[in-house]
């Protein structure tokens, strides 16, 4: 477990994120790291996650005496002293492999210290955070349980229970530091797409044409297809459904020409409709939100309503605002009394988004406000629902040749669509991080500017699905 001149590689509690994610990943930040800058959303959650942090060595600042460790060294010193509560300890076993800098170290009446971490999460039970936690533990070598404090302000404690885990961390860790080379994975577009080693790792999955690769097929159906001979999308892509054996996650002759289809698509671009798309009549008016899932109680905040009615051009987006999380309540009113107008000026109203997020943001707000015998909330989320998912048509109907189907896939595609938005850069989450901007600017003039940003990201979001709509039917007419 060694690296340049023998030095050793130690494992770290915060190995736990990427170990979860993806086993080469954990190679590749230990042999071969990059510098990789946080984008504007984790640079939020950073600053969130300090500011979490800050509170919490203020709280305890007000009930003990606080001492800032520097060094190793440091640390056994002040742990030596009994010192009430350590900040920013360091600790290390050289012999286990083990490094570790807990949030603070808290004396306990046994004489021994607990280890204590702030993190943002509502819950204890994410396996990264026990693993961490877990590490502490063994790093301090007593039988006191680690402490959690929550983004909602409980104070969770693991003990024993997930030793287990931390078991099986660290023993795959150490199998995996041994490796002369990194370990062979499939690919997955959303993990893949995010990570700081996609540079060097999607040119090899691409030249080998791995499966994996497709949308639709699980990392787990390509190992089973390769030991069945079929390694490659261009060997996928000459089989028949008949011809396919049944594998994990792909099972059935539905599924195994979907994905047939999917390797073709992706090897000619080439379209496949698997069935004609029926569109609901009426006056469609096309929908989107933004919501803030970063709010102190960590209730999803949606910030903006947007609409695009007829004649569908720029000067027909609306929307419902709120400033802040304190404005929910009248933001919710606000879009069911919009939609109430819509109701009355277009008897047939289609109400069209795209995926399943804003159904169910209106079945939350119904449920948050004890409003699901609302007649208009009951409109909404009942039989008749003016809601239409045009997901759903393209995902039922369509093969195309993308990784991923979400909006900005298709309609930014040249080959399809061909919408492109103003803001490259803008997206949910650039969204989110905007918003936060708005809330904490103090200059009028600013928050028009990112208010303005952020309205003309959703503007562009719902004239997308109206090209979506425009461009279905034209495929299925």
């Amino acid at each position: 477990m060694t690296a340049g001149n023998f030095s050793p590689i130690l494992i770290k509690p915060s190995d736990a994120s990427a170990w979860m994610s993806c086993i080469r990943r954990v190679w590749l930040d230990k042999h071969q790291p990059v510098a990789a800058e946080l984008d504007g959303f984790n640079r939020l959650l950073s600053d969130l996650g300090l500011e979490h942090e800050a509170a919490m060595l203020a709280k305890l600042g007000d009930q003990y005496a606080v001492s800032k460790a520097v060094s190793l060294e440091h640390t056994q010193d002040l742990m030596q002293q009994g010192v009430p509560v350590i900040y920013q300890g360091r600790l290390l076993d050289e012999q286990q492999g083990l490094v570790g800098y807990p949030d603070f170290l808290i004396w306990h009446e046994s004489g021994h210290y607990q280890p204590a971490d702030a993190k943002l999460s509502l819950s204890e039970n994410k396996k990264s955070i026990q693993i961490q936690l877990g590490i502490y533990r063994r790093l301090l070598a007593n039988d006191l349980p680690a402490m959690v404090f929550l983004g909602n302000g409980r104070v969770a404690q693991l003990g024993d229970e997930i030793e287990p885990l931390v078991d099986e961390f660290i023993t795959s860790m150490r199998a995996l530091l041994d490796l002369p080379q990194p370990p062979a994975v499939r690919y997955s577009h959303s993990k893949c797409r995010i990570c700081p080693h996609e540079a060097v790792c999607r040119p090899e999955f691409e030249a080998r044409e791995d499966i994996s690769l497709l949308y639709g097929v699980h990392g787990k159906a390509a190992d089973h297809l390769a030991q069945a001979g079929i390694a490659t999308i261009s060997q996928l892509a000459r089989e028949s459904a008949e011809s396919l054996p049944d594998v994990p996650h792909l099972k059935g002759s539905k599924r195994k020409h979907r994905a047939i289809l999917q390797a073709r698509s992706m090897l000619n671009g080439e379209v496949f409709q698997l069935d004609k798309a029926v569109l609901p009549q009426g006056t469609w008016v096309h929908f989107d939100i933004e919501d803030n899932p970063l709010t102190p109680n960590r209730e999803r905040h949606v910030y903006l309503w947007g609409f695009l009615v007829p004649p569908y051009d720029r000067e027909s987006f609306e929307y419902v605002w709120t400033n802040d999380e304190a404005s929910d309540y009248s933001g919710w009113l606000s879009f069911l009394q919009k939609m109430d107008e819509y109701r009355a000026q277009y008897p047939a109203l289609v109400l069209a988004h795209y995926s399943n997020h804003e159904r169910a943001t209106i079945g939350k707000y119904a449920e948050r406000y004890g409003m699901g015998n609302h007649a208009t909330v009951k409109w909404l989320l009942g039989a008749d629902s003016p809601l239409f998912d045009m997901q759903n048509p393209v995902l039922d109907c369509l093969v195309l040749p993308l990784q991923g189907y979400g909006l900005k896939d298709i309609c930014k595609h040249p080959g399809l669509v061909n919408f492109q938005w103003e803001n490259e850069e803008s997206g949910s989450q650039w969204s989110v991080v905007q918003f936060n901007r708005f809330r904490a600017e103090t200059s009028l003039t600013e928050k028009q500017k990112l208010q303005a940003a952020i309205l003309g990201y959703n503007r562009d979001d719902v004239i997308a699905t109206r090209r979506l709509e425009v461009w279905l039917r034209e495929l299925f007419s």
